[in-house]
């Protein structure tokens, strides 16, 4: 058997860099809560009692920018300068303009339509050129890699644990990995966890490392994936008190590989949040997501990866590639003919079919973008299945 160890990881909302992310997005939202047209390239950066806002908006949505940023740093828990961010009392600066009139034209009407407008999703075209990714496979229920499934489950569980007040000493900047051993690319074991997050500075890090373990690796890493060999580390360098926004600077868009597959497969290195769904890197990578998952659960490949390329202002992908990676008894080939069928990867398209211009952004901000079924998210579900199975059959 070939054996090899794949690690991933994730961070709580109270990362720096995900506090910019909830922003970005939860202004998003609301743009789109009063103007579902609305076009958003919204970034945020965070240093010690300073948030800024900058970016490109075209909107007729009428949203109080500042209220919102104050709001969402409340709802991550950052509510005392002692935590270097004070909702109430932090420095906000927003710095907005209109979306580039040179961009808005090619997204306001693709060149197919210019030149032959032939239906209704050859209105727009792309907002960006760029590549795109999608992945999915049979190793976890929501067809995620392992790896990033588990960090993501552990910090999803740190934050709860702070939240409902089991562990009332934490605070809300943490972050997960999670390395796990393949034999012949099942997984096998895990060989090691590495869980640290801050916390108030009276507490006993002896009592931290002990209620950690209890109370959220043990809740989270199924039993059987752990052995005697299995390294735990909790909080490694000590002490932790010192976070979020006042520990290290933080700016939207920089947790791409926490945000996707934890570097199980390519990324075209384009960000999402704070953007609207024109941005095709992020709507096709919602896209792709949506296409691997419904091959994966329709049974005719275990692992599916599909990579899709735009010009900016082309309705049309100018490339699209698909890779089972020798899991399934169809040739790639055939599976992109079935994904031809059955997918539209224009983006009104994947806009309508995806439901992009509702507000919901906000909770793909932390704990990834993909394997969130409990979320309602249309790119997580598994509803073409049948059609490729029945397409398959008659290959």
């Amino acid at each position: 058997m070939i054996k090899r160890l794949f690690t991933s990881e994730s961070v709580t909302e109270g990362h720096p860099d995900k506090v910019c992310d909830k922003i970005s997005d939860s202004i998003l939202d609301a743009l789109l809560e009063g103007d579902p047209m609305s076009r958003s390239a919204c970034e945020t950066c965070s240093s010690t009692g300073f948030v800024l806002v900058m970016g490109e908006i075209t909107s007729n949505a009428k949203v109080d920018y500042e209220a919102i940023v104050r709001k969402t740093v409340k709802e991550i828990g950052y509510d005392s300068e002692d935590k270097g961010l004070d909702c109430d009392k932090c420095e906000v600066i927003v710095r907005l303009d209109k979306q580039s009139a040179d961009i808005a034209m090619g997204v306001d009407s693709s060149l197919e339509n210019k030149t032959k407008g032939s239906d209704k999703y050859d209105l727009i075209g792309a907002g960006d050129q760029g590549m795109m990714f999608g992945y999915a496979c049979k190793e976890t229920p929501t067809l995620m890699p392992m790896p990033i499934y588990l960090a993501h489950k552990l910090t999803a569980r740190l934050t709860e644990v702070r939240k409902e007040g089991i562990l009332d000493y934490l605070r809300p900047d943490g972050k997960a990995q999670v390395s796990v051993e393949y034999d012949d690319d099942k997984v096998a074991r895990i060989e090691a966890i590495v869980l640290s997050t801050q916390h108030n500075p009276d507490v006993d890090m002896d009592k931290l490392k002990k209620d950690v373990k209890k109370y959220v690796i043990d809740e989270v890493i199924p039993s059987d994936l752990v052995d005697e060999n299995t390294k735990i580390y909790i909080n490694p360098t000590g002490r932790f008190v010192i976070g979020g926004p006042h520990g290290d600077s933080g700016l939207t868009g920089r947790k791409i590989i926490v945000d996707t597959y934890g570097g199980y497969c390519p990324h075209g290195g384009g960000a999402f949040s704070g953007k609207d769904a024109t941005k095709v890197d992020r709507s096709a990578c919602y896209m792709a997501r949506y296409v691997c998952k419904n091959i994966v659960a329709s049974g005719i490949a275990d692992r599916c990866q599909l990579d899709v390329a735009y010009a900016i202002g082309v309705a049309k992908p100018v490339s699209i590639n698909v890779n089972t990676f020798g899991t399934s008894k169809y040739t790639n080939e055939q599976i992109a003919s079935i994904i031809d069928k059955v997918f539209d990867m224009r983006p009104l398209a994947i806009i309508e079919q995806l439901e992009l211009r509702k507000p919901q952004f906000a909770k793909t901000s932390n704990y990834g973008h993909f394997g969130r079924e409990d979320q309602g998210f249309k790119w997580e579900m598994c509803d073409k299945a049948d059609e490729i199975r029945k397409l398959a059959q008659k290959l």
